[in-house]
């Protein structure tokens, strides 16, 4: 699909730049409010550097992932994409 994630390269302060299918590029930003639940590991900067794509969706190790389809949607309107 054009909204799967092709690349994916951690930024500082809990940023990822993402580029799609299609070309699409931008940044997402998680704020630490949302690390909670399953999202908790990702305060550590150490793991949340393990990022890497499983089949077009940003994932890390122990099965958390992010759906790429909402990422797409907020940067194409915004440029970024904040989770919150």
């Amino acid at each position: 699909m054009y909204w799967d994630v092709v690349e994916v390269k951690p930024l500082e302060n809990l940023g990822l730049f993402v580029r799609f299918a299609d070309g699409l590029a931008g940044e997402v930003r998680i704020t630490p409010q949302h690390l909670t639940g399953v999202f908790t590991p990702l305060q550590d900067p150490a793991f949340f550097k393990q990022v890497y794509l499983d089949q077009g969706a940003v994932a890390w190790p122990g099965q958390i992932d992010l759906a790429p389809d909402a990422m797409y949607q907020e940067i194409k309107a915004k440029g970024v994409a904040v989770l919150a």
